[in-house]
C-alpha cells in the first residue's frame, strides 16, 4: 500500500514539475529579451550621442573654415586695396606726364610754326630783291638827294639790318627750343610707355586677385552678407576728396565759361543743370533691389550697419548710365566701393555708382556728362559678393534715400 500510495505522489510531482519548469523558463527568456532591448537602447543612445558629437565637430569645422575664408577675403581685399592704390598712383603719373607731353608738343609745334613764318618772310624779301635787282646798302645811301634824306635812309637801313638780325636770332632760339623739346618729348614718351606697361602688369595682378576673391566669396553662404557693408570711414574719405574735386571742377567750369564768352558771343551750355525732379534710371531696365537704403541688422552677428544706397543686381558688363547732367568728380577705384564714379549735378546734389567692373569706367574726372550717357559697366569690385550696381544719392555729401529720385 505504501508503494502504491507513492505512485500518485510521484506522478503528481512530475506533472507539477512539468508545469513549473516552463513558467520559470519563460520568465528568464522575457528578462533576457528586456535586457537585450535595454542594451540595444544604450547602444542607440551611444551612437546618437556620437553622431551628435560628430555633427558638432563638423559644425565647428565649418565655422572655422568660414572664419578662415572670411579672413582670407579680408586679406585679399587688403591686397586689392594696395594694388588699386598703386594703380591710382600710376594713373596719376600717366595723366601728369601726358599733360606735360601735350604741352611740350604744343610748344614744339608753335616754335616750328614761328620758324616757318620767319622763313617765309625772308624768302619773300629775297624773291623781291631778285625781281627788282640787287641793290647794295651803299647804293641806297649814295643815291640820297640831301643830307636829311641820307640820314633817313641810314636809319631805315639800320632798322632793316636789326630786324633781319632779330629774325635770325629768333630762329636760332626756336631751333634750340625744338631740339630740347624733341629730347624731352622722346623721354616722356618712353616714360609714358613704361608707366602703361607697369599699369598693365598691376591690372593683370588685380584681375588675379579679384578672381581669387570671387572664388573665396563663392564658398561662403548668404550669411556673410556683411562683407558688403562699406565703413563710415571709407565713405567720409570719399566725400572729402569728392568735395575738393567738385570745387576744383566748378572753378574750371566757370573759367571755361568765361573764356568761351570772350571768344564767342554764344555762351557754352552750363554743365550743372539739375533743378529738381526725377533722375533717369541708371540701368537699361528696372530691376528688383537686392538691398535697400537704411540701417540693417546682420542675421548672425546682429551688428547694425547703415547701407548708404540701394543695390541693383545686374549681369557683369551691363551698361550704367548717368542719372542726370553733371560733371564727373570721381572716376577711379575707391576701397570698399571698388571702382566707382561720382557725378556732381550742381546745388550740392551728387550721384554715386559703385562696384564697377575692372576697366569698366568709360568717363574721366572732369568730363561733362549728359543724362542717359553711358559712364560705366556693372561689376563686383570692392566689398561685393555678386554683380550689382550700388547707387547712391548724396546731398551736400550726406546720403539720402535714392528711391524717391527714381520713382
Amino acid at each position: 500500500m505504501l508503494k502504491k500510495s507513492w505512485v500518485p505522489l510521484v506522478v503528481t510531482a512530475g506533472l507539477v514539475g512539468t508545469l513549473i519548469a516552463p513558467q520559470y523558463g519563460f520568465a528568464l527568456s522575457e528578462s533576457q529579451r528586456i535586457q537585450q532591448e535595454i542594451n540595444q537602447l544604450k547602444k542607440m543612445k551611444s551612437a546618437t550621442q556620437q553622431k551628435a558629437n560628430d555633427t558638432e565637430k563638423q559644425i565647428n569645422q565649418v565655422q572655422q573654415e568660414k572664419q578662415q575664408t572670411a579672413n582670407d577675403i579680408t586679406a585679399i581685399l587688403g591686397q586689392i586695396d594696395a594694388t588699386n592704390q598703386k594703380l591710382n598712383v600710376l594713373n596719376e603719373q600717366v595723366s601728369s606726364v601726358t599733360t606735360s607731353l601735350k604741352e611740350n608738343a604744343q610748344q614744339l609745334e608753335e616754335a616750328e610754326a614761328r620758324i616757318v613764318s620767319r622763313d617765309q618772310m625772308l624768302r619773300s624779301r629775297l624773291r623781291l630783291m631778285y625781281m627788282n635787282g640787287v641793290v647794295s646798302y651803299a647804293d641806297v645811301l649814295l643815291s640820297s638827294t640831301s643830307f636829311s634824306d641820307f640820314l633817313d635812309r641810314l636809319q631805315a637801313l639800320k632798322s632793316i639790318v636789326a630786324q633781319d638780325k632779330e629774325i635770325l636770332e629768333a630762329n636760332k632760339r626756336d631751333k634750340a627750343v625744338i631740339a630740347d623739346k624733341r629730347v624731352v618729348i622722346e623721354k616722356q614718351l618712353a616714360e609714358v610707355k613704361n608707366l602703361y606697361a607697369q599699369a598693365a602688369a598691376v591690372k593683370a595682378d588685380l584681375v588675379v586677385k579679384e578672381k581669387e576673391k570671387e572664388v573665396k566669396i563663392a564658398s561662403l553662404s548668404q550669411k556673410e552678407k556683411e562683407l558688403e557693408d562699406i565703413s563710415e570711414e571709407v565713405q567720409q574719405q570719399l566725400v572729402q576728396v569728392a568735395k575738393q574735386e567738385a570745387e576744383k571742377q566748378r572753378a574750371l567750369q566757370q573759367a571755361k565759361a568765361a573764356e568761351n564768352a570772350k571768344k564767342s558771343k554764344t555762351p557754352a551750355a552750363p554743365a550743372y543743370t539739375y533743378g529738381g525732379g526725377k533722375f533717369g534710371y541708371p540701368l537699361p531696365r528696372v530691376v528688383q533691389m537686392s538691398s535697400d537704403f537704411g540701417t540693417r541688422s546682420d542675421p548672425i552677428t546682429g551688428r547694425k550697419a547703415t547701407h548708404s544706397g540701394i543695390d541693383l543686381p545686374s549681369p557683369n558688363g551691363t551698361d550704367i548710365f548717368a542719372a542726370e547732367d553733371g560733371v564727373v568728380i570721381v572716376a577711379s577705384w575707391w576701397s570698399g566701393y571698388g571702382n566707382c564714379v561720382v557725378i556732381d549735378h550742381g546745388k550740392g546734389v551728387w550721384t554715386l555708382y559703385g562696384h564697377i567692373r575692372n576697366d569698366g569706367i568709360v568717363v574721366e574726372k572732369g568730363d561733362t556728362v549728359k543724362r542717359g550717357q553711358k559712364i560705366a559697366e556693372v561689376g563686383s569690385t570692392g566689398r561685393s559678393t555678386g554683380n550689382h550696381l550700388h547707387f547712391e544719392v548724396r546731398i551736400d555729401g550726406d546720403p539720402v534715400d535714392p528711391k524717391p529720385y527714381l520713382r
